[in-house]
């Protein structure tokens, strides 16, 4: 049976660095994959308009998983037919896992009573703001705040404080997830089940071929994804240690950080189609 990987990555912090956005350790290995007809699939926190930015500055073609699994984006034509369950939206066949951003605003704003000041959220921040506490230009910022499926927040009070807020946030149906910066809250949704889907999807539709899915992430909001993966790699962080993840077999780390150490692990395991 033929044999088509399929690679499921975060961005900030895996295939982007951590403090400069570059992905730039990473091009020659991006360049082989392409050559080898090998799909980049990213895999992230970030928005709809964030990624095709993104897409377009890196040469990706493929599809993408936006907002922690919320939703994913399908060339048409990746595909031989229309995925199970998408609707056409912006040009991409978009399959939906959760509710839009307007319900989890009021969930936080119901719970955030009682943590005033010790948090804050890009629905209440200025452009200026979310540039500041992500590192982003003013542009890529706007971009960042353009939302649909969830809420990032920065969390400004204790450990201890943060645990409450977010077992509250639990308890009312949110699935709050720790990123790299921010706590995202959104609903019952994940990295490792839009991965997930989209394997079944590849195997409905690909019944002659075996998809081989490797997931690459450095965050805690990347668990779900590494865990459900064939291939897990876990990128090393100038921030922060790796995640924990219950998978023991297939698991890979990188010595470097970032994207030289995505480009590190990915030239390891696929050095017979590379």
């Amino acid at each position: 049976m033929l044999k088509q990987f399929l690679i499921f990555t975060d961005m900030d912090g895996t295939l982007l660095d951590h403090d400069t956005y570059s992905y730039e350790a990473a091009a020659a290995t991006l360049a082989k994959l392409a050559a080898a007809k090998i799909p980049v699939i990213p895999t992230t926190s970030k928005t709809y308009s964030e990624l095709l930015v993104l897409r377009e500055d890196i040469g990706l073609s493929s599809p993408f998983i936006v907002e922690n699994g919320a939703a994913i984006h399908i060339p048409h034509g990746f595909f031989k037919q229309k995925p199970s369950n998408t609707q056409w939206q912006n040009q991409f066949w978009v399959r939906q896992f959760t509710s839009r951003k307007h319900y989890w605003l009021n969930l936080l704003e119901q719970v955030g009573q009682e943590y005033q000041g010790l948090f804050n959220h890009f629905s209440n921040m200025t452009i200026e703001e979310i540039a500041e506490s992500t590192g982003l230009t003013v542009d890529a910022a706007t971009r960042a705040s353009e939302r649909q499926y969830g809420e990032p927040v920065l969390w400004q009070g204790s450990e201890t404080e943060k645990a409450r807020f977010v077992t509250e946030l639990r308890l009312k149906g949110a699935r709050p997830l720790q990123g790299g910066r921010f706590v995202h809250i959104s609903g019952e949704c994940d990295k490792g089940a839009a991965l997930q889907w989209m394997k079944g999807e590849f195997h409905r539709q690909y019944p002659d071929r075996e998809c081989v899915c490797i997931a690459l992430g450095d965050g805690e909001n990347d668990v779900a994804m590494l865990e459900a993966a064939d291939v897990a790699v876990l990128i090393r962080s100038p921030s922060h240690k790796f995640p924990k993840i219950l998978k023991e077999t297939n698991v890979y780390t990188s010595r470097k950080e970032g994207p030289a150490g995505w480009s590190e692990c990915l030239e390891v395991i696929l050095s017979d189609y590379l």
